[in-house]
């Protein structure tokens, strides 16, 4: 299948040192692989509704929550762009994943399935040095793709310790992460290597294979 990335953009102003760093790395991308990039600040989602027990979902046309779900299936690698806020994603993106709650209910979308085995990756800019505040948002996202039965990426940070599914970077100035030179260099890497599947904490490896 041929690769197409999504990158989903959570930052709540434009051009932030998260985007800047999730730039560097599709550079590195290889020529032919298809980039989309949208940003949730421009593409505003509506608040979640759960109607799973009191009515059917319906498949959403004409507005942004059709196009993020079109979008989001057309990808076969997904890229949570998104800052550090308050130890965890921004709102838009916790709001672009409670939508996969209806898209999961919604008829003939079949959202799961599709999913499954694509990859969900992230990547977050934090203004801490220690990257362990980050656990929150990496939780976040390595439990949602072990749910969908995606993959996530695993990366190597400081001192060869595993953090798994997102590429950290440090700042908080505008472009203070191009200064962070750790984080440019993981990057150089962080799209184009194979990724593992997620697990919940409590899964064994004999489980998840």
């Amino acid at each position: 299948m041929t690769r197409r990335f999504l990158f989903v953009l959570g930052s709540s102003r434009r051009d932030g040192n998260t985007e800047a760093l999730a730039r560097v790395a599709a550079e590195q991308l290889p020529d032919g692989v298809e980039q989309r990039w949208l940003s949730l600040a421009e593409h505003p989602l509506p608040d979640f509704e759960d109607l799973r027990h009191d009515s059917d979902h319906v498949r959403p046309e004409g507005d942004n929550r059709a196009l993020l779900l079109h979008a989001t299936l057309a990808a076969t690698d997904i890229v949570i762009v998104s800052p550090l806020y308050w130890y965890s994603v921004s709102a838009g993106v916790k709001r672009y994943l409670d939508h996969w709650s209806g898209w999961l209910r919604t008829p003939g979308v079949d959202f799961k399935k599709t999913l499954a085995g694509r990859t969900l990756w992230g990547v977050t800019v934090q203004a801490h040095q220690e990257e362990e505040v980050a656990e929150p948002l990496i939780g976040t996202l390595n439990h949602s793709a072990a749910y969908m039965g995606m993959l996530p990426h695993c990366l190597k940070g400081v001192g060869g310790t595993p953090i798994g599914g997102v590429l950290l970077g440090n700042g908080s100035k505008p472009g203070d992460v191009l200064r962070d030179s750790a984080a440019l260099a993981r990057a150089k890497t962080f799209l184009t290597e194979e990724p593992p599947f997620a697990r919940f904490p409590y899964d064994t490896e004999e489980a998840a294979a």
